[in-house]
């Protein structure tokens, strides 16, 4: 059985980035409250990041590959600095398939860490999973350098 990550196992530049987006998140959700759209969440989220000078790309595609194949073409809600995952949702609670869906792309990119953030919680602590692979490598793949949509 493989040992949990812990938060001092993870890079601490990179364990700095997503203490930095999760009080974007939070920031988002004090003045927003619940029971948005994802979209405008979404917006509200990269607003701040601009306000608070984080890199990110929105609406981040990749390719989705087996045995080397493509297979299909994912996309990523927010991919903070080239380094950090982060899908948003609004809905009544997550599910394992929000989850799966994160790891699956963090899998896919080679990337680390990963954020789950519901809006539609009381809290966003309630509704925030910090997500971390073990066997990753630390740079982006070609797939991520070359696939963007907006940038800031």
């Amino acid at each position: 059985m493989v040992p949990p990550i812990r938060h001092q196992d993870v890079n601490p530049a990179l364990n700095e980035l997503a203490t930095r987006v999760i009080g974007v998140g939070i920031e988002v959700h004090r003045h927003m409250g619940p029971g948005f759209s994802e979209s405008a969440y979404e917006e509200a989220f990269c607003f701040e990041l601009d306000l608070q000078g984080i890199p990110y790309r929105r609406q981040v595609r990749i390719n989705l590959t087996y045995k080397g194949k493509i297979v299909g073409e994912g996309i990523i809600d927010l991919l903070i600095d080239e380094k950090l995952i982060v899908e948003l949702k609004s809905v009544a609670q997550l599910a394992p398939i929000h989850e799966a869906q994160l790891v699956a792309y963090l899998r896919m990119t080679k990337l680390q860490i990963g954020l789950l953030m519901n809006f539609n919680a009381a809290t966003l602590k309630e509704g925030l999973k910090r997500v971390v692979l073990a066997s990753s490598i630390t740079s982006a793949p070609s797939s991520l350098r070359t696939s963007a949509t907006k940038t800031s």
